[in-house]
């Protein structure tokens, strides 16, 4: 029998390894800016092309590499972070596989220009598909400029599944908010299609956070500070007033090194316990700095993933130093029994100096000089002669007569639009069998049984219709606002409404100016309050960041869902009669009433029969 197990030619075990380290654009920035940081730049420049399909590109000013080490570093398996395997457990740098420029380079065109601070002339280096098109020297400024253009060029397949431009580039964004704030001592700058989206000079952690996320996150932030054998924490968490429906600003580093921890992210929510709604989500940017001996960071292939030693311990430290941090500021309020709260200096005057009173005395006056008094005017309380009231009455008689009765008025019989008879085809019996049941089922009879309707969920789907009726036909009414809103995003959240504007504006939101970190608006839809408004484009943000939206279809389609899903009638709310009625007749005349938005049942129906069996 002939062999049949043979080795794999290089370049088809780099496209392998290229499907773990490169999955879209977002995985080479996450790559190239890591390795940037470790060869020690103080300024980093990533340049993006179409969402990073035809150009990435990040310029550094770190210490460069030799020809050789040029040259080496887009082998497999060459790193210069580990020599043996027990420097797997005192990693202090980003990259150690030694995968990723030879992964990148299997699967795009590579360009690389190199210069150490001592040499005066570059190494230029390009690579097509693991192949070395060709090296030469050139001059270049200190430092690594590498470029990686057409993405997943020689395999067509991967190149399909990515996304839209908008999408890449949002998980580009990502990438880069995660390694920004890592290191704020670096400078950071980004440019999309040629227009700069980021300018990130050298700062402290809060004022990166601040730029990054715009100005009014300073009044977000409370600091968080503790230092123990085990563990120090730094960094922000954000007051419990501004909790958001949506997970949104939620960083948790290790090490200097982003990750994502469920059990982390458990502990911080069991601190803000009781300070915050349960569908509610706090923001933080907590900074972990530990022993690299007592994490093991090889347990995922993009190594955003950890294990800990002793999860426990750093579990109650956590979620400690928040409670602490909470109470320390005041954010938590506070009973003292033996404080005096008349004795408290008020917050306006605590940075005042204390001012003797002055007293005036008015040297002329006389207590014994007489003065006339200043009586009231008694004319208004007397009574008024009642003589000739019969006269009120005189022609009332004639007069009722030119007039109609009241037996003549007429009212104006309102049209019903939605009936469960032609819907359900069995109608119901009577108004009065309507009721509400525990304030989440609405109950009515039919005359087979009777049904039971998620009050929640059939006000989802009358919404959902209602709102892509609107968007498609573009007959929505808006209500104009007194006074206008403004309202405060951050960049990203910023470029996500400039996509989503016109369908916003088709269902009835009027904005008048949209511009840096500002949103300016003028009308909502008659279904959402002013004090609403905040919530639902929070809402809508959230959920196109976690959807993905590229085509006009899916957009319209999420955002229908998003605003039925924040206006829609929850559970525990009282309906009245009229308005359980309502919702019953607006459910069956949907043109789907069986199911929500969100494909879960919106109503049983039990018979008189299976109302039987349970006597049986």
């Amino acid at each position: 029998m002939a062999d049949i197990i043979k080795l794999l030619p290089d370049h088809v075990a780099n496209q392998i390894a290229a499907g773990e380290v490169v999955q879209r654009p977002a995985s080479v920035v996450k790559e190239l800016l890591e390795n940037a940081i470790d060869a020690g730049a103080t300024s980093i420049k990533l340049i993006i092309k179409d969402g990073g399909k035809n150009l990435i590109q990040v310029i550094d000013d770190g210490i460069g590499m030799t020809p050789t080490d040029a040259r080496m570093g887009f082998e497999r398996h060459a790193t210069s972070k580990i020599q043996k395997a027990e420097d797997l457990f005192s990693l202090n740098t980003k990259g150690f596989r030694g995968e990723a420029l030879a992964s990148i380079a299997a699967i795009a065109h590579v360009e690389m220009q190199t210069r150490p601070e001592q040499d005066e002339m570059a190494t230029h280096i390009r690579i097509q598909g693991s192949e070395i098109k060709f090296q030469e020297v050139c001059v270049a400024p200190k430092g690594t400029s590498m470029s990686v253009k057409n993405l997943f060029f020689n395999i067509p397949a991967r190149r399909n599944f990515l996304k839209s431009n908008h999408v890449e580039l949002r998980h580009i964004t990502d990438e880069f908010h995660r390694v920004a704030l890592a290191h704020p001592g670096i400078a950071f700058n980004f440019y999309n299609n040629g227009s700069e989206l980021f300018n990130l000079p050298k700062a402290n952690q809060r004022q990166r956070i601040v730029h990054i996320f715009g100005s009014k996150t300073n009044e977000k932030l409370v600091p968080v500070n503790e230092e123990t054998q085990v563990v120090r924490i730094s960094g922000f968490i954000n007051k419990p007033e501004f909790a958001k429906k949506s997970r949104g600003e939620q960083f948790f580093f290790v090490n200097n090194r982003f990750i994502k921890s469920p059990y982390l992210h458990h502990a911080v929510l069991a601190a803000f316990e009781g300070l915050i709604k349960s569908d509610a989500y706090p923001g933080y940017f907590l900074y972990l700095d530990v022993d690299p001996a007592s994490i093991d960071i090889n347990i995922h292939p993009t190594k955003t993933e950890v294990k800990f030693d002793d999860e426990h311990t750093l579990y109650a430290m956590l979620r400690s130093t928040i409670k602490h941090s909470l109470g320390q500021f005041n954010v938590v309020p506070a009973l003292d029994f033996e404080q005096d709260q008349n004795l408290e200096t008020p917050y306006d005057y605590k940075d005042k100096n204390v001012v003797q009173p002055n007293v005036s005395v008015d040297r002329t006056f006389n207590p014994f000089k007489e003065s006339t008094p200043k009586t009231p005017s008694t004319a208004s309380y007397k009574k008024q002669s009642t003589d000739g009231w019969e006269n009120l009455y005189i022609g009332l008689d004639s007069n009722m007569g030119q007039d109609e009765g009241f037996s003549s008025v007429k009212f104006e019989s309102e049209s019903n639009t939605g009936s469960f008879f032609e819907a359900h085809q069995e109608g119901l019996e009577s108004i009065a069998t309507t009721f509400q049941l525990r304030r989440k089922y609405v109950v009515t009879t039919i005359k087979s049984g009777m049904v039971v309707i998620d009050q929640s969920r059939a006000h989802q789907r009358v919404l959902y219709e209602q709102f892509l009726r609107n968007i498609t036909v573009n007959e929505a009414v808006s209500q104009q606002l007194l006074f206008p809103l403004q309202l405060s995003f951050s960049k990203s959240d910023i470029d996500i409404l400039n996509e989503i504007k016109d369908s916003l504006t088709s269902i009835g939101f009027v904005f008048s100016n949209i511009n840096g970190e500002e949103v300016r608006i003028t009308g909502v839809p008659p279904l959402v309050s002013e004090s609403e408004v905040g919530m639902v484009l929070d809402q809508l943000i959230s959920d196109f960041q976690m959807e993905l939206s590229e085509d006009s279809f899916s957009q319209t389609d999420i955002l229908a869902k998003t605003l039925a899903k924040t206006l829609s009638v929850k559970t525990g709310e009282v309906l009245n009669n009229a308005s359980q009625l309502a919702l019953v007749n607006d459910l069956f005349a949907c043109k789907e009433s069986r199911w929500s938005p969100f494909n879960k049942p919106v109503y049983i129906t039990i018979t008189e029969n299976d109302i039987d069996k349970k006597f049986i």
